[in-house]
């Protein structure tokens, strides 16, 4: 996939996108037919155990986007861009050279920052928008758009994104009405996150989606598909109690 294929798909088939910070998921997210990676600073808060994105370095984007691209080899790994890293349309281009020499094929930027885009465009890096819920900027996380005023801004700067001519345009943490409408007011895809059904797309954090995260943390449009901290822990504890018990290694796993 490339951002214009991701394109060609709006109206015609449901996009797929997950987050990925590592070769292990990149690989496995490429071999299952996700149509993208985004290689999301949530990093800050699912791998480094912050409370939040706001610490999220361009040095942690690049580490991580540089093992995604080892595991995933065709599929469009999009980065995102951390907070401070575009501040200046100057600093942002310099910045987005880096994450796509690291193997990124875009990068995703929060909110409407026309001149930032409009640069990036021009030396052919593709862009993917991001409104609503702001994790980088947002005091705290919750839905947008609940107020007429909000509603309309939100709708507002979607349509300037899409004039700009952003690849695609995540939605999060938005009434489904909104998005809807967004949806069918813009030309590009919509990827919803917490936006209800009618996006063009869906992306959720992977280690949400496998059930790594405590379901009383979980957002409200989070699915668990599966409970991998049961899965994992099993497995620990299983060797542990082998270990203790002088049952591993055994013959079939010892060099002779």
């Amino acid at each position: 996939m490339n951002p214009n294929q991701i394109q060609a798909l709006k109206g015609k088939q449901k996009i797929v996108m997950l987050t990925a910070y590592d070769y292990q998921i990149a690989r496995i997210l490429e071999a299952n037919n996700v149509d993208m990676i985004l290689v999301g600073d949530s990093l800050g808060m699912v791998f480094q155990g912050n409370p939040n994105t706001k610490q999220v370095t361009m040095e942690a984007m690049l580490y991580h986007t540089q093992a995604v691209a080892k595991g995933a080899k065709t599929t469009l790994i999009t980065a995102d861009m951390p907070i401070h890293s575009y501040d200046t349309p100057e600093e942002a281009l310099v910045n987005a050279k880096r994450l796509c020499q690291a193997g990124a094929h875009a990068v995703k930027i929060e909110g409407n920052q026309p001149e930032v885009i409009k640069l990036l465009q021009k030396h052919n890096i593709s862009v993917m928008g991001h409104v609503g819920l702001l994790p980088q900027t947002a005091e705290k996380y919750q839905v947008q758009g609940k107020t007429p005023e909000q509603a309309d801004q939100i709708w507002r700067d979607s349509l300037e994104l899409d004039r700009l001519g952003v690849f695609s345009m995540v939605l999060e943490c938005v009434p489904e009405w909104l998005a809807r409408k967004i949806t069918h007011d813009v030309k590009t895809p919509t990827i919803g996150i917490g936006a209800g059904k009618y996006c063009d797309g869906q992306v959720l954090v992977i280690t949400e989606l496998l059930g790594m995260v405590s379901k009383d943390h979980l957002p409200k449009f989070v699915k668990q598909y599966t409970n991998l901290d049961k899965v994992i822990g099993k497995a620990v504890t299983e060797f542990a109690h082998e270990v203790r018990n002088g049952k591993y290694p055994d013959k079939e796993h010892t060099y002779h």
